[in-house]
């Protein structure tokens, strides 16, 4: 397992990647050069620019899932890699406003790519006792692009003259794809690819190496093998690239993708994207120093980071289910305590101070479940054979959601006040109840136990009933 940890370490560093664009753009956009540049020191402007990221998000979905499928996950990461590096060299040298736009479509094409072939191959490396913590602590490294882009802008804006301000936090983004593409070449493909693609002995080797301690008689991998014969189908759709039905063409199926389009949607339909936004937020409860605006858009990354890894530690001890609505109870209620100070900060600085302080509760309760959970639950519920797929779906449906918050959002908050978050109260409330009667439970589970649990008639209630665990478990 200590050979296991740092080639994860090396699939973390996409997730890295897709966190500097997340925070960076929210804190280059109150940059006076960069609004000189590009002139984006309106609602609208703001919100074109941030949302034709997600447009290049829509059209990489559609190649994400194919890719991870017919090249493998490791070959994946690498063309999804090269893109977002190309994205991040137009974007950070960008002179003109068309030469931005055509830098942030580049870029999200590719950050959405590296999600199908990662998170995939994570959740298929990870030791099944320990999936559900090193696949969220894989979405957590989201906040090491996130903090070091937020801080760094923080850092510059006052300190350093020039466009070396924002163009410096936005090349940045390239130092995570320069260090997966060194170190890809001596990671291992994933076993349960392998096996869909007939080579079982390497896949066998590898399970031995990673997970079974040199032992190639382990239990452990003894039962992986035999798990993963049965479950995985070698004449599947993830052979066609083109052919999306197991999407969608037993009941099972399609529990499947209505769980993953859920956590989707409230994942991202919870609050204004205030990675985007804080500046705005912040502006509109009476702080007008772009220097205290970067600075607590800033604070927001170490806050989630914190939650994170408080969060990640959690999920294999309490489950899935009671977590999620926990977490969406607690991101309920800040949402109402923000309405009712947005409803009362004119002309009271601290009020709306103090509905700022509770976006900070809200993005704690959020880190601490959502934020492993948007990777984890995905990957758990999709079998093998639709996992790919399924999370490049999941991933252009997600972003037809957030194109849609990040463009609304501005202009909402600027026109409709305290009543435009009355939204996100009435969704997180109906989240909770979609939770708690369509999601199963897949704590002490492996991959192909999942399958199994979607084939009964009533999978939510068969996923609650105890049973005897058959992963070892070993001290960390």
């Amino acid at each position: 397992m200590l050979l296991l940890y740092p080639i994860l370490l090396v699939a973390f560093m996409n997730s890295a990647a897709n966190g500097f664009d997340g925070n960076t753009f929210g804190g280059v956009s109150a940059i006076p050069d960069f609004q000189a540049r590009f002139g984006t020191n309106v609602a609208a402007s703001d919100g074109f620019l941030a949302a034709i990221y997600i447009l290049g998000n829509v059209i990489g979905s559609f190649v994400a899932g194919p890719a991870a499928d017919y090249l493998g996950r490791k070959r994946g990461m690498i063309l999804a890699n090269v893109v977002v590096l190309i994205g991040t060299i137009v974007q950070a040298s960008a002179m003109q406003r068309r030469d931005m736009i055509a830098g942030r479509v580049v870029l999200g094409i590719g950050s959405v790519m590296l999600g199908p072939s990662a998170t995939s191959y994570v959740v298929e490396m990870s030791y099944p006792a320990y999936r559900g913590t090193i696949v969220g602590l894989y979405n957590g490294c989201y906040f090491i692009g996130a903090i070091v882009s937020t801080w760094l802008e923080y850092g510059l804006v006052d300190d350093v003259k020039g466009e070396i301000n924002w163009r410096l936090p936005m090349a940045m983004q390239g130092v995570p794809c320069v260090i997966v593409l060194a170190f890809i070449w001596f990671l291992p493909e994933s076993p349960r690819w392998l096996v869909a693609r007939g080579k079982e002995e390497q896949a066998k080797a590898i399970l031995t190496k990673y997970h079974g301690e040199g032992d190639p008689n382990n239990v452990l991998v003894q039962l992986e093998m035999e798990e993963m014969l049965e479950a995985i189908n070698k004449s599947g759709s993830d052979t066609r690239w083109w052919d999306y039905r197991e999407l969608f063409n037993t009941r099972a199926a399609r529990h499947r993708m209505f769980l993953v389009l859920a956590v989707g949607f409230f994942g991202q339909i919870d609050l204004p994207p205030t990675s985007y936004y804080m500046p705005l937020m912040a502006q509109t409860a009476g702080i007008v120093s772009t220097k205290q605006q970067l600075l607590m858009n800033a604070l927001q990354s170490p806050v989630m980071t914190i939650g994170t890894l408080l969060g990640v530690h959690t999920i294999d001890r309490y489950g899935r289910r009671p977590m999620l609505m926990g977490s969406s109870t607690i991101c309920s209620i800040c949402v109402l305590v923000i309405i009712l100070c947005s409803l009362k900060e004119q002309g009271h600085p601290s009020v709306g101070l103090a509905g700022i302080s509770f976006v900070y509760v809200f993005l704690f309760a959020f880190a601490f479940v959502w934020t492993p959970m948007q990777a984890l639950y995905p990957s758990e519920v999709l079998a093998y054979n639709a996992r790919a797929k399924g999370l490049g779906m999941s991933g252009l449906w997600i972003n037809i959601v957030s194109f849609i918050n990040t463009y609304a959002a501005p202009v909402g908050i600027t026109n409709s006040g305290w009543k435009f978050y009355f939204l996100y109260f009435v969704i997180d409330v109906v989240g909770i109840a979609c939770i708690y009667f369509t999601f199963i439970e897949t704590k002490d589970r492996s991959l192909e136990e999942i399958d199994q649990i979607f084939a009964d008639p009533h999978p939510v209630k068969t996923s609650l009933r105890k049973q005897k665990i058959a992963v070892p478990v070993h001290e960390l």
